[in-house]
């Protein structure tokens, strides 16, 4: 992904960002101001988005100041011109709690914003890095556009404003938001990453005049989304202006391939990525010390296989124990490329005339994929994609709204190759996938729970279009019920052990879906089959007994039996089920 979001607190979050994030991620000296501090480390000023702007007597590509910055962040969402502002008042005979009342938007918040971190795809950054002037100007200015239109589509169909008694009313803001942003050229490794910091203030003017507090959860809602959005603007912008075309490619095993610049080689994006093979290297140490750990007793203290969410927290670790000091002297852009070309011919392994030539190469490659390649977007096979994507990757098959217009982003990235599409098709893909392949199961408990955004689907996959499923071993006549598991089949976990990329059809999971939340039913004249496969070829446990046959038979289910006898813990009840 390629946009991150992280909070901004006032205080001493805020004063991080003062001192490290608006010089370039290095250490602003003390007592030093931010112009004179932003010029020795060799990056632009700071420059006003967002149509938020103009409610605030601000201007679009403003330089951002420093009184400005504590104000609207480090003093907990005051206005960027509160001192005037108090001034003002004070001199016209205000008390001093009229005046600093003056100068507030609304009430005082202690996060004051969201700082999204907006980089490019590497092949793209690699031109930007090696290519020529021309090359360089393009790639920056299709990246501040590929930012000025996500930070729209946030301002038109993600940001709200809550109020009233716990938040009840949601409404968007009608005079859009307010961003800072702020470019680095490097990364703390010293490699080539060009990326922008837009730190996005939380306060938003509703249409009574009043200033409320944008809800940072439907932000972070909606990341993957934005992040789908940016990739794909810059690289139909830079494909179209530079002549080049997109590939998919694999980066990491086991994962979905991205998208990359064709003719871009895999060397080259190897070569900056030194900082993630140390936090990858790091992470297996702490994934082998997680799970043989064990207790005072000398029993094993975690699970022997690493969860989802330990392992995010394991790499949160580990890119904290690798993080690499603060760069020391600044350098100039002009510097900065000619010593990364210097370091990528003599570390990369790529050869040198591929390294001062990348832009022809990369031209020379995208030629090849549009002479074998249409880009033909149909959108109801897009909406069949789109639908089976976002199922199988969802645990238990229910997704969101957005959920789908990430996936419809990626499938338009992927078939159109770097070219650009009509404004709009995204929508119309997630429209088509929502009237015909899904199915709506929400059940509203509050307010929110009734939006748009927030309505709960799943896949509508008829039963009667899936292929009849032939039971393993010898065939059995049509009459007979089919033959129970063997006691020797191993255990088998519930629908929460699925697993991403299962390679099963959507109308496969589907199925499994809807017939294993019904238990076997013991009764002779019960029709019901025994659960079926769901997941990675996993069956689900039979410990959901006692429970009743969806059919006409009214005697209670009962579990697989078993010729051995065993107790099963309510832990692992759980478990399993």
């Amino acid at each position: 992904m390629t946009v991150d979001i992280r909070v901004i607190r006032a205080g001493q979050m805020y004063r991080y960002y003062l001192r490290e994030t608006v010089v370039g991620d290095g250490r602003r000296p003390a007592r030093t101001p931010l112009r004179v501090a932003q010029e020795q480390a060799g990056v632009p000023v700071g420059r006003w988005m967002g149509r938020g702007l103009a409610a605030l007597g601000l201007a679009p590509g403003e330089e951002v100041t420093e009184a400005q910055l504590r104000n609207l962040f480090g003093e907990r969402g005051r206005h960027p011109y509160a001192d005037r502002i108090e001034a003002d008042r004070l001199a016209q005979g205000a008390s001093p709690q009229q005046a600093f009342k003056a100068g507030a938007l609304g009430r005082r918040v202690t996060v004051t914003g969201v700082d999204f971190v907006f980089r490019p795809q590497p092949s793209i950054y690699l031109l930007w890095a090696f290519g020529d002037e021309e090359t360089h100007l393009v790639i920056e200015a299709a990246h501040e556009r590929a930012i000025v239109r996500v930070l729209e589509w946030i301002e038109d169909e993600v940001a709200v404003i809550r109020y009233g008694t716990d938040g009840i009313y949601r409404v968007r803001p009608p005079g859009g938001l307010v961003a800072a942003r702020f470019r680095h050229y490097e990364a703390r490794s010293g490699q080539p990453l060009l990326h922008d910091h837009l730190l996005l203030s939380v306060k938003g003017q509703r249409l009574d005049g009043k200033w409320g507090s944008i809800h940072t959860t439907a932000l972070h809602e909606n990341t993957v989304a934005a992040s789908a959005l940016y990739n794909e603007l810059v690289a139909s912008e830079v494909c179209e202006e530079l002549g080049l075309a997109t590939e998919p490619r694999t980066v990491t095993p086991g994962r979905r391939p991205v998208m990359e610049i064709a003719g871009v080689p895999h060397g080259l994006i190897r070569w900056t990525s030194q900082r993630s093979d140390q936090i990858a290297t790091c992470l297996s140490e702490l994934e082998h010390e997680y799970v043989t750990v064990v207790d005072d007793d000398g029993e094993p203290k975690f699970l022997p296989v690493v969860s989802e969410r330990a392992r995010a927290k394991l790499n949160t670790i580990a890119a904290r124990k690798t993080r690499p000091p603060k760069k020391g002297k600044a350098r100039s852009l002009t510097q900065l490329r000619a010593d990364w070309k210097a370091s990528a011919i003599r570390t990369s392994g790529v050869p040198a005339d591929v390294i001062t030539s990348l832009l022809a190469y990369a031209r020379a490659a995208a030629a090849a994929i549009r002479a074998r390649v249409a880009a033909v977007v149909d959108i109801a096979l897009a909406a069949v994609d789109v639908t089976a994507t976002v199922f199988v990757m969802n645990e238990g098959g229910r997704f969101h709204r957005r959920h789908l217009l990430a996936e419809a982003r990626h499938h338009l990235a992927l078939v159109l190759r770097g070219q650009r599409r009509e404004p709009g098709l995204d929508d119309r893909i997630v429209a088509a996938a929502i009237a015909t392949h899904c199915l709506d199961i929400t059940e509203p408990k509050t307010i929110r729970g009734l939006e748009a955004g927030y309505r709960l689907y799943t896949a509508r996959w008829a039963l009667s279009d899936l292929p009849a499923r032939r039971p393993h071993g010898p065939e059995t006549e049509p009459d007979r019920h089919p033959p129970r598991p063997t006691p020797a089949s191993p255990p088998r976990p519930g629908p929460r052990a699925r697993t991403r990329g299962s390679g099963m059809s959507p109308a496969s999971h589907s199925s499994t879906t809807v017939l294993s939340s019904a238990a076997w039913c013991s009764a002779s004249s019960c029709a019901l089959p025994p659960p079926l496969p769901c997941g990675a070829g996993r069956t689900t446990s039979s410990l959901t007994s006692r429970r009743r046959c969806p059919s006409s038979c009214s005697r209670p289910s009962r579990p697989t039996p078993s010729t051995t006898t065993r107790r099963t813990s309510p832990a692992a009840v759980r478990r399993w089920t």
